[in-house]
């Protein structure tokens, strides 16, 4: 039965499932989460493997989602992980498999990069605000650097390509070292992607006068290194160039400054069944508890068609109405 696409109320497509497979983390990163932590979801609360892959099917075999990505809280330390992306792998739509991937802080990746991409896996991000030690310490509060290097490594290793690199960048924070990250990605056939800082902090420590635009972002590195920019995304999030001398690419994720909510094309599950239709929602659908009184697919198909329908036309950062989600980055899943 060929697919029905999955529409909101301003025409746009869904065919983007970012899942979170947990809210734990083995960082405590300073714009995400306090330095004690959150208190985790009780593992019952958790969905289980068999939950998420009937959700995930039920998105791509029916309404033709073809991305998933894995987030967490920080997915490799939910156990056995290689198991559920071997089950998501084999997911299809009708024009071929999907494009499965994950999210990472890479502190673990060493370990299991290579049993990841053997169970099918495709692509790899892996966070990294900055290249020095001590810095990183202070913005994670791990000594967890080298390990994260490695992770990098390992992923490369593993046949991970591209490698894509996720940059948070605050001013007076890590702001100094825009060209030294771009340069690191330069070096070492990686695409660094800077990302605005979005108020999604559990402190709710979030400043505007914190966010470092894409201008300025693409401004600093074009002034060392010559950019040119490549085609428009649709509805990818980051913009893209490509520098002048051939030696790869660099993206920007302007969430804050220039917001990309026209072109949005993906739905969020946390790691308690909530469907969110946006980061930035304030209202979750329930599909665990949907599920776990025995709900058909259909009656789940029609939940999620209805929560799809109440998709805003964009976030509201920066505006006077903007109302912070109730829940922190690493509880929503990025």
């Amino acid at each position: 039965m060929a697919a029905t696409d999955l529409v909101d109320r301003f025409g746009r497509v869904v065919r983007d499932l970012r899942i979170s497979v947990t809210d734990r983390c083995n960082f405590r990163c300073t714009y995400c989460m306090p330095a004690e932590g959150l208190q985790w979801l009780p593992r019952e609360e958790v969905l289980s493997f068999e939950e998420i892959t009937r959700l995930a099917r039920l998105l791509v075999e029916r309404y033709g989602v073809d991305s998933i990505r894995l987030t967490g809280g920080e997915p490799t330390v939910r156990a056995n992980l290689t198991t559920l992306v071997a089950s998501l792998a084999t997911l299809r739509t009708d024009d071929g498999p999907i494009d499965l991937a994950m999210t990472t802080n890479g502190a673990t990746l060493g370990l299991i990069a290579g049993d990841l991409r053997d169970a099918g896996l495709r692509r790899v991000n892996i966070s990294l605000d900055t290249l020095r030690r001590d810095r990183f310490e202070e913005m994670t509060r791990r000594d967890s650097l080298t390990r994260v290097l490695d992770g990098i490594a390992a992923a490369q290793a593993a046949g991970f390509d591209p490698v894509k690199i996720n940059t948070v960048v605050q001013r007076d924070v890590n702001d100094d070292e825009i060209v030294e990250l771009a340069e690191f990605g330069r070096d070492n056939g990686l695409e660094v992607r800077f990302i605005e800082w979005m108020p999604l902090d559990a402190s709710g420590g979030w400043a505007g006068d914190a966010v470092v635009g894409q201008d300025e972002i693409v401004a600093r590195i074009a002034a060392v290194h010559p950019l040119e920019q490549v085609a428009a995304r649709g509805a990818a999030p980051a913009d893209r160039w490509r520098y002048l001398d051939g030696r790869g690419t660099v993206g920007v994720i302007p969430s804050v400054t220039k917001p990309f909510c026209g072109d949005c094309d993906r739905i969020r599950l946390t790691a308690d069944g909530q469907l969110r239709t946006c980061l930035f929602a304030t209202d979750e659908f329930d599909l665990r508890a949907a599920m776990r009184r025995g709900e058909t697919d259909d009656q789940l198909g029609e939940r999620i068609e209805r929560a799809v329908g109440t998709k805003w036309a964009g976030h509201r950062i920066n505006q006077v109405d903007f109302v912070r989600p109730s829940r922190s980055m690493s509880q929503i899943g990025g």
